[in-house]
């Protein structure tokens, strides 16, 4: 299967990278500065799971000419208009496309510029570049999950499934992603949205009373929403979600706090904005939520001209 990543980052970089060491075609659609940079260094992964160093096929969204059976979308959610525009010259009529973006929001989008084509996708994995471009993945977790929205099992998610088959890494099948996805919104939701607030990792905020209550708030209005605008979630998630916190590492943050501390700009329109928009639809009341939402926005207002 002739694969097409479009970015190579942390995510798009370790899945790709898990790929290529296990044989598959891989071809990284990158910026000119990242492709100059792994020109240079290679694609670098060092893992938990075992180092891996290659030589990376790349192109620019201006090389075209070819297309691909699967096009896996990794960028930041708000990079997606640029990136739909360009992937569009490398998608035929049968290519997957396959996007690993947080949230709800980009399906919509996806599917009304490429159709069925569109599968349902998730990750969940810690990474980040170090000051070479290098992939760093310290936690046991490095899993992506991935199905036809519909659930069924066709023909071509089998021979997806096939290409995965063997990649030292948690390739899954799931015969209900768009629940996986919903589940992953919230809780990521949740996860960033406690941590941004609190400025902290997630231990202080499952560990001190005050917190806990405000997270577990924050919980249950993220169901409510979701609940309202008949999403496919579980009736118990809020509990679930507040359980699988407690049992993570006490140091862990999330991503979009990790981007606040370098100063950089964040997903909190793709995440929290959506949601909050949804509920005022709704007129439900979502105080919490909206605190993190302008908590983060704050942020970017004061950080715009850097």
């Amino acid at each position: 299967m002739n694969i097409l990543i479009a970015g190579a980052g942390g995510i798009g970089g370790y899945f790709g990278g898990r790929l290529m060491e296990k044989g598959q075609k891989v071809t990284f659609l990158v910026r000119e500065n990242r492709k100059e940079q792994l020109q240079k260094t290679g694609l670098v992964i060092k893992s938990h799971h075992g180092d891996f160093t290659g030589k990376p096929q790349l192109i620019t969204k201006d090389d075209h000419g070819q297309t691909y059976d699967v096009i896996f979308i990794t960028t930041k959610a708000y990079h997606l208009d640029q990136v739909v525009k360009d992937i569009k010259p490398f998608v035929n009529e049968s290519t997957l496309i396959l996007p690993l973006l947080n949230g709800i929001a980009h399906l919509d989008p996806l599917v009304d510029a490429f159709g069925d084509r569109v599968i349902g996708g998730l990750c969940f994995i810690e990474t980040t570049l170090d000051e070479e471009g290098h992939i760093v993945q310290s936690s046991p977790v490095h899993d992506l999950v991935y199905g036809e929205r519909d659930g069924r099992k066709t023909e071509r998610i089998t021979a997806l499934e096939k290409a995965f088959e063997g990649a030292n890494a948690g390739f899954r099948l799931s015969e209900n992603i768009m629940q996986d996805m919903w589940h992953k919104y919230s809780f990521i939701t949740a996860m960033s949205g406690i941590t941004t607030l609190m400025r902290s990792p997630v231990g202080p905020a499952v560990q001190i009373p005050a917190a806990r209550q405000t997270l577990e708030r924050l919980l249950q209005e993220i169901s409510s929403v979701m609940k309202a605008i008949q999403a496919p979630i579980a009736d118990n998630l809020p509990e679930a979600q507040m359980l699988r916190m407690e049992e993570m590492n006490e140091a862990m943050k999330s991503s979009m706090l990790r981007d606040m501390e370098k100063g950089m700009h964040t997903e909190t329109e793709h995440l929290q904005g959506w949601l909050l928009e949804k509920g005022q639809a709704e007129r439900i009341e979502t105080p919490i939520l909206q605190a993190a939402y302008a908590h983060v926005k704050i942020y970017e207002s004061l950080n715009a001209d850097k």
